[in-house]
């Protein structure tokens, strides 16, 4: 691994993304306008947005950050131009964290925008800092990208890696506390809900809304997401092949 090469990697696909407008649009608007749909549908009870709009904010990133990195990656190696890259001296971990950092720099920006609306515009009560919901919503997001950028290693064509997502990401959206408190869980998928990445994400933004900050709890679970995205981009690294059979 060389970290110019990574710098390299990371500021090519930033290039690609800002020449692609609907990408980035769908990155940064979307998760907003999603939130502010389900604030739609509850604005005659707050206390129900207010109880699921800290999760959805780790929810909605990290789902639309995988579908994009996913189909993006299976793009670079079906159209041959990972196999091309691969031929510099640029190990396969290069790639993954070229990728994370520039997916990275759009989720500090999908962050901003999506708590922002969601606190000043839609009042979300949360009792914590909202630089640290900022923070945790920043690693959702990249936490999607690095599940992305692993699970694309599956999938052989751009409609599989669509097809991942239901795979993957819905049994963490049922099982992370967005619908059901994690303890109040059966057992058996409460002890499967204790190693999805997406429980600790909505852990962590459960608990800063609550005002269990970084200090008392909730910093715990977002290095538990930190440590998922690390583990998810050196499989990815493992696996990844330079191009599709």
């Amino acid at each position: 691994m060389t970290l110019r090469v990574t710098f390299a990697v990371a500021a090519r696909v930033v290039a690609q993304l800002r020449r692609d407008h609907r990408t980035v649009a769908m990155l940064i608007v979307l998760p907003a306008l999603l939130v502010s749909l389900m604030w739609w549908m509850f604005t005659d009870s707050p206390a129900t947005f207010d109880r699921i709009g800290g999760p959805l904010l780790a929810v909605f990133p990290a789902i639309i950050m995988f579908i994009v990195t996913s189909v993006a990656t299976l793009r670079e190696r079906s159209s041959g131009t990972l196999s091309r890259l691969f031929t510099l001296p640029m190990a396969k971990l290069d790639f993954l964290l070229g990728y994370a950092l520039a997916f990275a720099v759009i989720a500090v920006v999908q962050a901003a925008v999506v708590v922002s609306i969601s606190l000043y515009a839609l009042d979300l009560d949360i009792r914590g800092p909202a630089w640290q919901l900022g923070v945790v919503a920043v690693l959702d997001g990249v936490l999607g990208t690095a599940l992305g950028l692993f699970a694309s290693a599956f999938a052989a064509t751009e409609f599989q890696a669509v097809q991942l997502m239901p795979a993957v990401m819905i049994p963490q959206l049922l099982l992370c506390g967005l619908f059901l408190p994690r303890d109040q869980l059966p057992g058996v998928l409460h002890a499967i809900s204790d190693v999805l990445p997406l429980s600790y994400a909505v852990d962590a933004v459960v608990g800063v809304a609550a005002g269990n900050g970084f200090g008392q709890g909730a910093g715990v679970d977002a290095l538990v997401v930190v440590a998922f995205v690390v583990a998810a981009l050196a499989l990815g690294a493992a696996t990844l092949r330079r191009r599709t059979a």
